[in-house]
């Protein structure tokens, strides 16, 4: 490659960037169409919460067989069958007249979609595409998330309140369906398709062998029993189920209904959470900054402890003037997904960039477990209790766990860990 020119591995990064702040949008935009469908079909918010706990599982337990889908089949393929999935899926919500058929297309199908095209990819592709920053590439992919939000959200907010929840669904299939062009003419699977190397290896090296063409769901669990083993992958699958019950399945599904709670419009409660992805765009790119010069390990106790302090102090923020919100908003956003590049980066340095991808698919498994888990239980919690405040509570103080656990990793008798590690 001519000195100055611009790597394509940053073109894989924006193709994928792109799509998974589609994906990410409409997987967080049930939250959205809580309230609508609690007033058309009289449904309870823990009848509808419990279709989005399915989809934020099956998201997560497909993750380690797409990876594999990968390995067996590419990156392009995998991803546009996912997109179509998608939109196909989400966009049957505008039929759906009983919860079961709710939880057929929001769970299974859109859980299936989203999931085959999720940030376990961007693993994958960080893995293939780059050797020197890819703390940063994976740091870029992940401000994907809170984008996606920051774009829909605002927008079927507004659709919902103006002109009915089923356009809104319309709308927001459309949008998911404008990736398909650039995932048809612009994703490669592997640098060597096009005879380059991986971002930061030498033009002269030999090209990396190829993994045996093995069925994807083989691979995967092959992958699982790999890691079962290792105390550190219970402890990165620990902090990560924390993860997904304080972000997926708290914040992103009942923030707006709880703002709703307050008084707070949902115009406005999708602003501060698209807000909030604002501030995430900045912190997960900065997390991919810092994830390439730091201790992972220390950096993932500071996000956890500070997330868990933004979460005790939410139950105060909405009886206080507006600045509540906002301190929170800033707060919690600049902290929301940053977990993501340590993760990846300390999955990668214990179990070979090799498996990485479908190791840590398992891991996000518990992210997503404790997604859906939160997303369920906090429907029940207001159902019962009338008030969010006890599942505000607990998130934080689980975050505060989550910090002591991440400190642990590496601290074992593996022998393979710790000269992994100590780049990590």
């Amino acid at each position: 490659m001519g000195a100055g020119r611009v790597h394509y591995a940053w073109t894989i990064v924006a193709v994928a960037f792109v799509t998974f702040l589609a994906v990410a949008g409409i997987r967080s935009a049930p939250s959205v169409f809580i309230v609508p469908l609690e007033h058309e079909f009289g449904w309870s918010r823990a009848t509808i919460s419990f279709a989005i706990g399915v989809q934020l599982l099956v998201y997560g337990v497909i993750g380690p067989f797409s990876a594999g889908l990968v390995e067996r089949y590419g990156l392009r393929l995998v991803m546009l069958g996912a997109v179509v999935v998608t939109v196909l899926s989400f966009g049957a919500t505008a039929f759906v007249t009983s919860a079961w058929q709710l939880t057929l297309v929001w769970g299974i199908g859109t859980g299936l979609g989203t999931g085959c095209a999720a940030l376990v990819l961007a693993s994958v592709i960080a893995n293939r595409w780059f050797v020197a920053r890819r703390g940063l590439a994976i740091g870029a992919m992940t401000g994907s998330v809170a984008m996606g939000q920051l774009l829909f959200l605002p927008i079927l907010a507004n659709l919902v309140t103006f002109v009915g929840w089923r356009t809104a669904v319309a709308v927001a299939s459309g949008l998911v369906a404008l990736v398909i062009p650039a995932l048809c003419f612009l994703m490669v699977d592997r640098p060597a398709d096009i005879g380059l190397k991986p971002l930061g290896v030498p033009d002269d090296a030999p090209d990396e062998p190829r993994a045996s063409m093995v069925n994807p769901f083989i691979a995967a669990f092959d992958a699982l029993g790999e890691a079962v083993g290792s105390r550190d992958f219970w402890l990165l699958s620990g902090s990560f189920f924390v993860c997904g019950a304080s972000t997926f399945g708290l914040i992103s599904t009942h923030f707006i209904p709880a703002c709703l709670d307050h008084g707070i419009v949902e115009t406005t409660a999708a602003g501060l959470l698209a807000a909030m992805g604002v501030c995430n765009v900045a912190g997960t790119f900065a997390s991919g900054w810092l994830t390439d010069r730091f201790d992972c390990r220390h950096l993932l106790a500071w996000y956890y402890g500070l997330r868990g302090l933004s979460l005790l102090f939410l139950p105060y923020a909405f009886n206080l003037p507006e600045w509540g919100l906002g301190i929170f908003g800033i707060f919690y956003g600049v902290d929301w997904i940053t977990t993501v590049p340590p993760t990846i980066k300390l999955t990668t340095g214990i179990f070979g960039a090799r498996k990485a991808g479908m190791v840590y698919g398992w891991i996000m498994v518990m992210h997503q477990l404790g997604a859906a888990l939160f997303a369920y239980a906090g429907g029940v919690v207001r159902t019962e209790l009338g008030s969010y405040t006890s599942a505000f509570v607990v998130s934080g103080i689980i975050c505060f766990a989550a910090a002591v656990l991440v400190l642990r990793i590496g601290r074992t008798s593996e022998p393979s860990s710790r000269p992994a590690l100590a780049e990590a």
